[in-house]
């Protein structure tokens, strides 16, 4: 059996960790557990982001072959509307290396990145917007804004496959240099 902790308590990243890893491995065990991050509630740049998401998988990494970190943040993006656009990373540990994956990535609405540049957290801004209660844990955001045709498990789930691809391929990745 393959034992894997994900470094949050958020359900549906969980859920989408789980949903992934079941269709690698034929015996899997997936859980949560609450980490510190080590960067900012709504990390900004690419390095804050990438650092949350390996600090969240060394800090989950506790009697299992794999542990896994997930992190949303702003990444500056030229020629986009507001400057930024919303990408989750994924760091998966071994107990030796670490692989990233990363989601497609989206553009908030302008008001909402002035609400998080200002120091709120993206979250706590798209409850307020829609009306729903800890969204991020449900279909989240970007579900809203592409109108139910992407959902948050989906998207989280493309940046952990992601991760998992030199994990999937390790003839190719990791040869004896």
């Amino acid at each position: 059996m393959i034992k894997v902790k994900v470094g949050t308590h958020n359900p549906l990243k969980v859920r989408a960790t789980r949903n992934v890893m079941e269709q690698i491995y034929s015996n899997v065990d997936v859980d949560g557990i609450e980490v510190d991050s080590g960067v900012s509630e709504q990390p900004i740049g690419l390095d804050e982001t990438i650092q949350g998401a390996m600090n969240r998988a060394r800090n989950a990494f506790m009697d299992v072959n794999l542990s896994v970190g997930i992190e949303s943040g702003f990444l500056e993006t030229p020629h986009s509307i507001t400057g930024y656009l919303d990408l989750q990373w994924c760091a998966i540990y071994d107990g030796e290396r670490i692989t990233l994956g990363v989601s497609a990535g989206f553009e908030y609405p302008p008001a909402v990145v002035e609400e998080v540049l200002k120091g709120n957290e993206v979250g706590d801004v798209m409850d307020r917007v829609t009306g729903v209660e800890k969204l991020g844990q449900k279909t989240g955001a970007v579900s809203i804004l592409t109108k139910g045709l992407l959902n948050r498990t989906e998207n989280t789930e493309q940046c952990v496959l992601m991760a998992m691809i030199p994990r999937m391929n390790l003839g190719v990745y990791f040869v004896d240099r």
